[in-house]
């Protein structure tokens, strides 16, 4: 159509059913989203919430936009009621319908009340103080809803979002954490008396704090996606409840070891007591040899033998009552102390009995070597040498009286080993002595 008007070209009747058509589905679409967008349970949430922080700001702008949105929707649906009017007047429009068709499906035809806005707190984006109305084209219109209605659905979506997760997740832990408490006060893991009471404590406090905070304000843990531009685009920020389920499960650990204590405390206590048992008959028999050792050894320093681990030894008795008086929590890390001391304290008695009785080992290796050697030289027919013989008596009478001085001995039994040498014609020498040995050693 040739005629032009403010708007421009003058549509056609084609061009205006088409037109009403477009606009009639995307008024029913709107509709459709202002419907959800009203019943959504997140919406009605927080409409009846007392919120608090960033979410009380979002949704008093939310809430705000949403009831311009309504209004620019009875504005819409006012303007598509007028022409479907206007096009059903007859069947075929006169130029006069079509020209008041084009303007007001094209034109700045829509009146807003400036009111509407003021009552929403959403001003419009020429809107100035005093303004009584705003003009918009439908298309304009239609790009104000969605802007509106996504900004809405954004908030509305991201609050939802946090309270279907994190106050049910929240529950949830506070149940095992309730259970987890009788657990420990049934074991003596109470506040002020062990570590884990107090964790017990202080992830109660932080869980109730959390949930109260999350009911109140749940866009304060939110975390919307990067580079989303679809509404309710993020994540809820479990953080904190993280990291308190992390801290219960530690605590959890704690009491099943308190409980392991209380199943096997006896067993372990008569261990205990055998070690000890052990060690201190160890450290008896290191000091009789002692005395043995000063009384038949000469010229040699024999280490002193400390005493009886006492304070294990009350430690023990400690342990014996926390188990009688069901102290676990108590009895758990005293005897997990004590078992690994009271192996320290055998391995240490049995070293301290190895090395006093050092020297005795020592006479019974040189010992063993002459008598040894004798009985080779009997069976090759030298028991009867007189040389060998005196050597023989020799170191034999060092080595078997009292006290016995070790380094003389051993060279007397030295000297006898190189007169057998020489007398067997052997051309090895016996170390330290110069002399030879034989090469077979005495058990040949």
């Amino acid at each position: 159509m040739g005629d032009t008007g403010p708007t421009g070209p003058v549509m056609d009747r084609d061009e205006v059913d088409r037109a009403l058509a477009r606009l009639g589905a995307e008024h029913e679409a709107i509709e459709t989203s202002l419907l959800a967008l009203q019943d959504h349970a997140g919406r009605r949430l927080l409409e009846g919430a007392e919120l608090t922080g960033v979410t009380a700001e979002r949704w008093s702008a939310a809430d705000a936009s949403i009831t311009l949105l309504w209004a620019y929707f009875d504005a819409y649906t006012g303007a598509l009621r007028t022409a479907r009017e206007i096009r059903s007047r007859r069947r075929w429009s006169s130029r006069e319908d079509l020209v008041e068709l084009t303007e007001l499906l094209r034109g700045e035809a829509v009146t807003v009340s400036g009111a509407a806005a003021a009552t929403a707190n959403a001003p419009t984006p020429r809107g100035g103080p005093g303004r009584l109305s705003e003009r918009y084209s439908l298309v304009t219109l239609v790009e104000r809803m969605n802007q509106l209605y996504a900004t809405s659905l954004d908030m509305v979506v991201a609050a939802d979002a946090v309270w279907s997760a994190l106050p049910a997740r929240i529950d949830l832990l506070a149940a095992e954490l309730q259970r987890t408490r009788k657990l420990a006060h049934s074991v003596g893991v109470r506040p002020g008396e062990h570590p884990a009471g107090d964790d017990l404590e202080r992830i109660t406090r932080t869980l109730t704090r959390l949930r109260e905070q999350v009911v109140s304000d749940p866009l304060a843990f939110w975390t919307p996606a990067q580079g989303s531009s679809a509404p309710g685009g993020g994540r809820p920020d479990t953080t904190v409840y993280d990291r308190e389920a992390r801290a219960l499960e530690e605590v959890r650990r704690e009491i099943d070891a308190v409980l392991a204590v209380r199943q096997d405390a006896e067993q372990r206590i008569v261990r205990l007591r055998d070690v000890l048992s052990r060690a201190d008959r160890t450290l008896a028999e290191a000091r009789t040899a002692r005395g043995e050792v000063l009384a038949k050894i000469a010229a040699t320093e024999v280490p002193v033998v400390g005493g009886p681990p006492i304070v294990l030894q009350e430690q023990l008795v400690a342990a014996a009552e926390y188990r009688r008086h069901a102290q676990w929590h108590r009895l758990s890390p005293l005897l997990e102390s004590l078992e690994e001391k009271a192996e320290d304290e055998l391995l240490r008695a049995r070293e301290s009995l190895t090395a006093v009785t050092a020297p005795l080992a020592i006479r019974a290796e040189l010992r063993g070597r002459l008598d040894a050697y004798k009985a080779k030289m009997a069976r090759l027919g030298h028991a009867e040498d007189p040389e060998l013989a005196e050597k023989y008596e020799k170191a034999r009478r060092m080595l078997w009286s009292a006290p016995c001085d070790l380094r003389v001995a051993e060279q007397a039994v030295l000297r006898y080993q190189h007169a057998a040498a020489e007398l067997l014609g052997t051309t090895r020498r016996v170390p330290g002595q110069g002399g030879p040995v034989d090469r077979t050693g005495p058990g040949a």
